[in-house]
């Protein structure tokens, strides 16, 4: 019985603005996820703020809405068997120094808070984040 999950992620504006879209999208494709839907948006910040609504306790709240809002994004439904804990392993850690070698924050991440991707924790949030962008 296969165990075909859907997850959604981000690349965040400090990897569009490098021009790193093609790239990690490659990342994933060669990681075995098929990239389902995908578009370029731009957040408001109040959008920022209904998708990070989950962290609106913390500290770190403002300035992550600020910079999610803060330039172009690519949101992309990956598919594959694990989606969501693949794509968690594939990403690494927040912080990209503590990040293992190979991972796409480790490769790409430039801080902990700027630190490339997105992508869902749980199968829970991945389909309330999917229709957060993709429900028409």
């Amino acid at each position: 019985m296969s165990n075909l999950e859907q997850t959604l992620s981000i690349i965040k504006p400090d990897a569009v603005e490098r021009n790193l879209s093609e790239e990690i999208k490659q990342v994933f494709k060669n990681n075995d996820f098929k990239i389902l839907k995908e578009k370029k948006i731009k957040l408001e910040k109040h959008e920022a703020e209904k998708f990070y609504q989950v962290h609106q306790s913390k500290p770190f709240y403002n300035d992550l809405c600020t910079y999610l809002s803060s330039g172009a994004i690519v949101v992309m439904i990956l598919e594959k068997e694990n989606a969501v804990l693949d794509n968690r392993k594939l990403m690494g850690a927040t912080d990209p120094l503590k990040a293992e070698n190979g991972t796409l924050r480790k490769k790409y991440g430039v801080s902990i808070d700027k630190n490339s991707v997105h992508g869902s924790d749980s199968t829970e949030n991945a389909k309330i984040e999917i229709d957060f962008f993709f429900k028409n």
